[in-house]
């Protein structure tokens, strides 16, 4: 997919209220971010508009809000770490109903240059719009406030949202802008190029617990890359469809047809289908996640009735580890194994180092390997990592992302 959208360079900001939608849901520890990484992902684009002089006004959901607004759940400290990086103050309106009367002021109220940050999109039941036409009112009046509108929220682009895409309606009506941020352009290339255009050769690796969360991620890879590799639990449901005993092992009993067919496709298409060659077992699942663990190492088609598959073993590693090499692009999505605990990270990690010592471009897809390249301390020897999970897979599965579809083509 191509980015034939109107971006910020392309518009002039200057004067105008600007409404950006990012990506704030940073994760929180008694009321402190643990990680700014989406916070800092986002400022190229906030610092782009208050030099062209815009007026710019950012939203954001953070957390899920099931049980409707509350303080725990507020954006105000991500206000606060803004105001740090920016270098300037960020007014916070705290109001619950995200676009009130207190918003209206603060907006009218705005020079060339401010910022302000609305209060958590999420408190507004009418965000998630389900049916799709639930969110009008409040796509409404985000769009009241502001001249030109700018989605550069990846992580949430794959949501048919009030504040993602139903907003744009809006704004195109008034002849306002409809773009998207640096961080989505950014995204769409490189996550875009890899699939539709990448330099050869180009490998795939894909881990996780299961086989359903990614059954047309499979499919679609499979035609787009040379080599697909498949590790993680999902990679039991294959070997158990190959015959294998997989013992106690994670499965997707489900899908086992799934998986014969898309080890047929592998055959007619001549593509590489990679699997774990060996396996680290245990006898459960530790618990605590990262307690210790009693591990040994056996030929994937070998693992007892009565143990559990965990991570790829080190043979395995070195196959993962070669092919990767040899890539010339490699998109990674999902762990190796159980990368919470340090006994079983081992293949995560021989994953990771892999592709941090590779020449090739190297494209993380959010989520849990995201995670692991950060925890592990790689993610600067990466091309680019992801800001988002279930957008990258949308994406990688071919499928068209509402918060990118909404944005004006360029002309």
């Amino acid at each position: 997919m191509a980015l034939n959208k109107k971006s910020i360079d392309d518009f002039n900001a200057k004067g105008k209220r600007v409404l950006v939608r990012c990506d704030f849901n940073v994760p929180l520890k008694n009321g402190e971010i643990t990680d700014e990484t989406r916070i800092v992902a986002a400022l190229p684009t906030i610092k782009k508009l208050i030099a062209d002089g815009g007026k710019v006004i950012l939203c954001s959901h953070l957390g899920k809000v099931k049980e409707g607004p509350n303080e725990k759940e507020s954006l105000a400290p991500v206000a606060k770490a803004l105001s740090a990086k920016l270098g300037k103050d960020v007014k916070f309106i705290a109001d619950y109903t995200v676009t009130g009367p207190a918003a209206t002021e603060a907006v009218a109220a705005m020079n060339e240059g401010d910022v302000i940050l609305l209060q958590n999109t999420r408190f507004r039941m009418e965000e998630e719009t389900k049916p799709a036409k639930a969110g009008t009112k409040f796509a409404e009046e985000l769009a009241e406030l502001c001249d030109d509108y700018v989605c550069d929220a990846f992580g949430s682009s794959h949501r048919a949202h009030a504040s993602v895409s139903v907003v744009t309606e809006y704004v195109r009506k008034k002849g306002g802008n409809c773009a998207v941020g640096y961080l989505m352009q950014k995204e769409i290339n490189f996550l875009g190029n890899a699939v539709e255009n990448p330099v050869r050769p180009f490998v795939a690796i894909l881990g996780g617990a299961k086989v359903a969360d990614k059954l047309n991620v499979i499919n679609n890879l499979l035609e787009k890359c040379d080599t697909l590799i498949i590790g993680g639990g999902m990679a039991f449901t294959f070997l158990k469809a190959q015959g294998y005993e997989i013992g106690k092992s994670l499965c997707d009993d489900e899908k086992l047809d799934y998986c014969k067919e898309m080890l047929e496709k592998t055959k007619k298409l001549g593509k590489n289908l990679l699997l774990p060659v060996d396996t680290g077992i245990a006898a459960g699942f530790p618990d605590p996640i990262d307690g210790p663990v009693d591990v040994k190492y056996v030929d994937s088609d070998k693992i007892p009735a009565d143990m559990e598959g965990l991570d790829i073993g080190p043979k395995t590693q070195e196959l993962f580890a070669n092919a990767a090499k040899t890539a010339k692009t490699v998109v990674w999505n999902g762990p190796m194994g159980v990368f919470e605990n340090p006994t079983l990270a081992k293949g995560t990690i021989a994953v990771a180092k892999a592709l941090a010592e590779t020449d090739a471009t190297t494209i993380i897809g959010g989520g849990d390997s995201a995670a692991a390249c950060n925890q592990l301390g790689f993610a600067d020897k990466m091309s680019h990592i992801s800001t988002g999970g279930g957008a990258s897979l949308e994406f990688l599965e071919g499928k068209e992302l509402p918060g990118v579809y909404a944005a004006d083509d360029l002309k």
